[in-house]
């Protein structure tokens, strides 16, 4: 069976998408970068907690599970920007990034008890230059709260993106391509068996 750590209700739908039947695990992993660590790194180190945690709660129910965990940050000059805790956050964060081109980096980890894979997604996203009152409108709808980098693309910050080169599902939250790929590496169909 194929299981997803996240309660996040963009990676189930992104998941759903390509069809894959699977069921989701809450994981409680720890979202916090250490000093000097780098973004991918970090990154990379959530999503495989999120993996293994996932993999900890079913294993013994289903030793054939397969676990999806991921992780998606926005960084820019190596600053990696979380959830927004309130609004005075979420409207720093969106100044930051007004203007400016910032990376998305997206890691999702494949578990199971064959091992461990893992992609990598990493996608340039240019914001337009965003006026004070655009982003206080934009924080009052409370769009921002939970989403890294304090913004939805598939929301309406949509209209804040000049340019993407990269995944728009991995800036959502889930790289379907990478995920489809890690997917078939590791024996599981999409069907979920």
């Amino acid at each position: 069976m194929l299981y997803l750590a996240s309660q996040s209700p963009r990676r189930r739908e992104l998941l759903a998408q390509i069809g894959a039947v699977f069921e989701t695990v809450d994981v409680d992993v720890p979202e916090v970068r250490v000093a000097n660590e780098p973004p991918r790194a970090y990154v990379e180190r959530v999503a495989c907690g999120k993996a293994r945690a996932g993999l900890q709660a079913v294993i013994e129910r289903d030793s054939n599970a397969i676990v999806l965990g991921a992780d998606t940050e926005v960084v820019l000059d190596d600053r990696v920007f979380g959830k927004p805790r309130d609004a005075a956050a979420a409207a720093a964060m969106l100044r930051a990034l007004s203007g400016r081109t910032h990376e998305v980096i997206s890691v999702v980890c494949c578990a199971s008890t064959k091992g461990e894979r893992i992609a990598i997604s990493v996608s340039a996203v240019t914001f337009a230059k965003l006026d004070a009152g655009e982003i206080e409108r934009y924080v009052a709808t409370g769009e921002p709260f939970g989403k890294a980098g304090g913004y939805a693309i598939q929301g309406r910050a949509a209209g804040f993106v000049a340019h993407l080169s990269g995944s728009y599902s991995g800036v959502m939250g889930l790289p379907l391509f990478e995920t489809v790929r890690l997917l078939r590496e590791a024996g599981g169909r999409r069907d979920g068996s």
